[in-house]
């Protein structure tokens, strides 16, 4: 029992559990789907359509934070990825035109790439710290979405970009299977290859593993572009749910909510071991915790509060000397009183 409640997935799905019970409870119409012209409706669907764009950012920071990184910049690569799909849309005669569509996520994933590459050669080339690498391109890039849009949001009218974000495949959000493809892909990367064993010796130990002949630069490196093509691909499905590329908004803190994931998954920021599994979970965990907010009708500018709160009762239940801490007072207290046969009572 000991070992079973100490595994890294048992409080992330135990509080995945809970709210989905508060929510049930509340609203016994939670876990009711409905299905109309084919397609899947309900609480559950759109927490799996709307936690897509959160999905992939943390698959990307996961891999950043195994390296003992960290990517600051993912939300301003999200809007300058969706600036540029909607610029060569929006200056296309046929926006609706599915080549023009593809040219156009093309160009704002390779665009993501590049910024991605930058950030890694800041970080793995010029021994830049991670935090201050990339709190550069936060602030110069929504400056840099916002000279690609001209000052202006950018509104286009393209039914297959729609698509991305608001279509439906075998009845579940096409948004859902993209975010799916994106796991199953770096599953496989990191959990059928030796890559994945080498990114955690990197993110143990940098130098050690130089010396043992691992190319952590490299691994590094790469890190920080497979987080710039992601947060890329999130961007495009930001872009498309609005139909506008909005700099100001488009991803906005969604790094925080990428690096809470990943240690509600219990990935440590200390770097080395990470656990994808445990990145999905942190993720619907915080779109069902929104959700719950949004329900019990908690004000916005209350809402960060209550959040903050809950996560940080998760991550308290995660550390194991705050769970000794109480285990040993639990059993102090429950020690009966006893007395030395020879000690003398005083009157």
């Amino acid at each position: 029992m000991k070992k079973f409640l100490s595994h890294r997935l048992v409080w992330p799905i135990a509080a995945l559990v809970a709210l989905i019970a508060v929510n049930t409870i509340s609203r016994p119409s939670f876990l009711s789907i409905t299905m109309q012209n084919g397609q899947f409706y309900g609480s559950l669907i759109d927490i799996l359509r709307n936690s897509a764009p959160l999905m992939l950012v943390a698959l990307g920071m996961t891999l950043v934070i195994a390296t003992r990184g960290i990517d600051l910049s993912v939300g301003a690569i999200m809007a300058v990825s969706g600036a540029v799909a909607l610029t060569v849309i929006e200056a296309s005669p046929d926006p609706g035109n599915l080549g023009v569509v593809f040219t156009a996520i093309a160009a704002a994933v390779g665009v993501a790439l590049l910024l991605g590459v930058w950030n890694g050669f800041l970080v793995s080339v010029l021994g830049i710290q991670p935090i201050i690498a990339t709190l550069v391109l936060m602030l110069a890039g929504r400056g840099v979405a916002l000279l690609i849009t001209g000052g202006f949001i950018t509104t286009i009218n393209s039914d297959p970009y729609k698509f991305i974000a608001g279509g439906y495949v075998f009845g579940l959000p096409f948004a859902f299977f993209v975010a799916i493809a994106a796991v199953i892909i770096v599953g496989v990367l990191e959990r059928r290859t030796a890559l994945g064993m080498l990114t955690e010796a990197v993110g143990i130990n940098p130098e050690a593993s130089r010396l043992a002949g691992v190319r952590s630069r490299g691994i590094i490196w790469g890190a920080y572009i497979a987080s710039g093509i992601l947060a890329g691909i999130a961007g495009i499905l930001y872009s498309s749910n609005i139909m506008a590329a909005d700099a100001n908004a488009a991803g906005l803190y969604i790094e925080l909510d990428a690096i809470l994931a990943v240690v509600l998954g219990g990935t440590s920021l200390a770097g080395g071991k990470f656990s994808l599994a445990g990145t999905v979970v942190g993720v619907f965990t915080i779109q069902t915790l929104k959700s719950t907010i949004t329900f019990l009708g908690v004000p916005p500018a209350v809402s960060p509060v209550f959040m903050a709160a809950a996560v940080l009762i998760v991550v308290l239940l995660q550390s194991p000397r705050f769970r000794a801490f109480f285990q040993t007072a639990g059993r102090n207290a429950l020690r009966p009183l006893t007395r030395r046969p020879d000690a003398k009572v005083l009157s």
